[in-house]
């Protein structure tokens, strides 16, 4: 996995928990054959790739009102 391009992503995304978790499922996707929706002219890891997806807009994520109340209740306990 490319420094640059992790830095890059956690200006998109903060929360590393989050970061992981959707670089992970992204991979699994590619890995059952899904096309990246990126173009790149360099051969990149599929970790890489997701990465540049996320630098680009084109990958997310949403949270469901529970996720939020969990992730609130951890950012409350650590403070």
């Amino acid at each position: 996995m490319k420094d640059e391009y992790l830095r890059l992503a956690q200006e998109r995304i903060e929360d590393p928990r989050i970061l992981v978790n959707l670089i992970s499922q992204r991979v699994r996707q590619f890995r059952f054959g899904a096309k990246a929706m990126i173009e790149t002219l360099e051969r990149l890891d599929p970790e890489d790739t997701a990465l540049r997806e996320i630098m680009a807009g084109k990958l997310s994520y949403e949270l469901s009102s529970e996720e939020a109340s969990h992730l609130d209740a951890l950012a409350h306990d650590v403070t």
